[in-house]
C-alpha cells in the first residue's frame, strides 16, 4: 500500500514561495518577527522588493563603479568572509594592500628611493581618507604651534565652496574652521588667488580638488602651489596642500600625464583617491598616500597585538572586508597602465559624443570642461517654462537617473544636470540618452503649451484670478494627468 502525506506549509514554501503563506502576509518592517521563515521565502521577498531600485548601470548621478569582470567578482566573493584587520591571519591580503599603496604612490610621483616603501593606507572610501589626511595636518600644525609656544586651538582649512560634503564633515567632527572660497557664475572651482588670500597662521592646509563633483573640472594645483610658496616665503609659514583626487586621481596620470598636480609639486603632502570611482572597483575602497613618513605623525599610528602579532593601524574604523582591496589589486595588474589609459580615453570620447549630441539640440549650455573628469554638466538655455529638475524627473520614466542640482554660493542661482561617464557607459548608451532627452524636451514643450493655452483661455473669459502655489501645482498636475492618459491610449499592444 502506498502511503501519502499532506505537505506542510513549510514544505510548500520550499518548493514554491509564491504558493506559500509568506507572500500573503506582510512581514515586519521595523521590528523582528517572532518566528523564522524559510530561506527561499526570505530570498524571494527581498529580491522582489529590490527590483524597485534603480538600475545601477543607468545611475548617471554616481561616480562609483557599477561593473567589474566576472573573474574579479569571483575573487571578491571568495574573500568576502575575510576581515582585513586580521593581518596575521591573512598576510597575503595585507601584502596586496601594501602593493596597491606603492603602485598608487608611484603613479602619483611620490619621491621614493629604489627600495623605499610608500606611506599610505587603504580606507573605506575617500571620506575616511580625507578624515585621516586632515587629522595628520591638524596634528602636525598643533605640534609645531605648541613647540613655538603659540595658541593651537583655532585651526582652519581653506577649500573651495565646491568641495564634497566629507570636507564639511571633517571640519565639523574634528573642530576645524572651514574657510570656503565662494564660486561665481562661469567659474565653479576654487580660485587659487582667493584661496591663498584666505590663508593665515592657523591654516593647517589648503585642499585642492582634482575633479569637482559639480562639473568635473580640475582645480589649478600648480598655480596654487606656486602662489603658496611665495606666501610662505613672505610670512615664514609652511602651509601645505592636500589634493582631493577622489575622482581625478585615476584619470589624470593616464590621459593628462603632463598636468602637474601631484607629488611633483613640493607643497603637496598628501593625496586621496577613490578606488571605487575611476579606480574601477565596487563601492567601499579608497586610498590616502603621504609624501614622506615625516608627513604622518607617529602618534596617530596605533599598534595592536591581540590578533596574533604587532600590527600598526591608522584608520577610523577597525573591521572591514578584504574584497575591495583584492579587487583593486586585480584591476591594477589586470589592466596595467595601458588598460587604464584605454578605459579613461574611452570615457573621455563618450563624454564628447554626449556633449556634441546635447549641443546639437540647441537647448543647453555646457558648463563642464574638456579637461577633467569625463562627465557632462549642462543647463537649459531657457528654463522659464520648465526647469532642470523637471527634465531630471521625466528622464526617470526611461530608467535614466540624471541628477539636477543648484551650484553652491555665490552661484546658487545656476541649476545644472550632470551625466557621469563611467567605464560601462558606451557610445550606444550615450546616443540613446540624447535621444531620450530630446523626447523629454518634446513632451515638456507640449505640456507647457497646454498649460499656457489654458491660462490664455481663462484670461479671455475674464476669469483671471491670482492663484496660490498649491492651486497652481494642482492645475499643473491635472494637465499632466490628462497628458499622460492621452499618451497611454495611443499605445498599440
Amino acid at each position: 500500500m502506498v502511503l501519502s502525506k499532506t505537505a506542510s506549509e513549510s514544505d510548500i514554501s520550499v518548493h514554491s514561495t509564491f504558493a506559500s503563506r509568506y507572500v500573503r502576509t506582510s512581514l515586519p518592517r521595523f521590528k523582528m518577527a517572532e518566528n523564522s521563515i524559510p530561506k527561499e521565502a526570505a530570498y524571494q521577498i527581498i529580491n522582489d522588493e529590490l527590483m524597485l531600485d534603480g538600475n545601477p548601470r543607468l545611475n548617471l548621478a554616481s561616480f562609483v563603479t557599477t561593473w567589474m569582470e566576472p573573474e574579479c567578482d569571483k575573487l571578491m566573493m571568495d574573500a568576502i568572509n575575510k576581515n582585513y584587520v586580521d593581518m596575521d591571519e591573512y598576510p597575503v591580503t595585507t601584502e596586496l594592500q601594501n602593493r596597491c599603496v606603492n603602485m598608487i604612490a608611484h603613479l602619483f610621483n611620490a619621491p621614493l628611493g629604489e627600495s623605499e616603501a610608500a606611506v599610505g593606507v587603504g580606507t573605506v572610501g575617500s571620506s575616511e581618507a580625507i578624515m585621516l589626511a586632515g587629522l595628520a595636518f591638524k596634528r602636525k600644525w598643533q605640534n609645531k604651534r605648541k613647540a613655538q609656544g603659540l595658541p593651537f586651538d583655532k585651526p582652519n582649512i581653506v577649500t573651495g565652496a565646491n568641495v564634497q560634503v566629507c570636507w564639511e564633515k571633517f571640519a565639523n567632527y574634528f573642530e576645524v574652521e572651514l574657510k570656503e572660497v565662494k564660486l561665481r557664475e562661469g567659474y565653479y572651482v576654487m580660485d587659487p588667488v582667493k584661496a591663498v588670500e584666505l590663508v593665515d597662521e592657523n591654516t593647517i592646509c589648503v585642499a585642492a580638488i582634482l575633479g569637482s563633483t559639480l562639473n568635473g573640472e580640475f582645480e589649478d594645483v600648480k598655480l596654487l602651489n606656486d602662489l603658496l610658496i611665495e606666501k610662505n616665503k613672505q610670512t615664514g609659514w609652511d602651509t601645505p596642500i592636500h589634493v582631493d583626487a577622489a575622482s581625478g586621481g585615476f584619470i589624470a596620470p593616464f590621459i593628462y600625464p603632463e598636468l602637474e598636480w601631484d607629488f611633483r609639486l613640493p607643497l603637496v603632502k598628501s593625496i586621496n583617491v577613490s578606488g571605487h570611482k575611476y579606480g574601477l572597483v565596487y563601492a567601499g575602497i579608497g586610498w590616502v598616500i603621504w609624501r614622506t613618513k615625516q608627513d604622518l605623525p607617529d602618534e596617530l599610528i596605533f599598534h595592536i597585538n591581540y590578533l596574533g602579532a604587532d600590527q600598526p593601524t591608522f584608520t577610523l574604523n577597525f573591521s572591514k572586508g578584504s574584497s575591495q582591496i583584492i579587487a583593486q589589486y586585480y584591476q591594477l595588474i589586470r589592466l596595467g597602465f595601458e588598460g587604464y589609459q584605454n578605459v579613461m580615453e574611452n570615457c573621455r570620447q563618450n563624454a564628447v559624443v554626449l556633449k556634441q549630441g546635447l549641443e546639437k539640440t540647441g537647448r543647453f549650455n555646457i558648463v563642464s570642461k574638456d579637461i577633467g573628469v569625463p562627465l557632462v554638466a549642462f543647463s537649459l538655455n531657457d528654463n522659464s517654462r520648465y526647469n532642470e529638475f523637471e527634465v531630471s524627473d521625466m528622464l526617470r520614466r526611461f530608467g535614466w537617473i540624471v541628477p539636477a542640482y543648484t551650484m553652491p554660493a555665490d552661484a546658487q542661482h545656476v541649476t545644472v544636470l550632470r551625466v557621469v561617464i563611467r567605464e560601462d557607459f558606451s557610445r550606444t548608451l550615450a546616443e540613446r540618452l540624447v535621444f531620450d532627452i530630446c523626447k523629454v524636451l518634446h513632451e515638456l514643450d507640449a505640456l507647457s503649451s497646454k498649460i499656457s493655452a489654458k491660462r490664455e483661455e481663462n484670461g479671455k473669459n475674464g476669469t483671471v484670478v491670482k492663484k496660490t502655489a498649491l492651486q497652481t501645482q494642482r492645475e499643473i498636475t491635472d494637465v499632466w494627468k490628462k497628458f499622460v492618459l492621452a499618451r497611454k491610449t495611443q499605445v498599440i499592444c
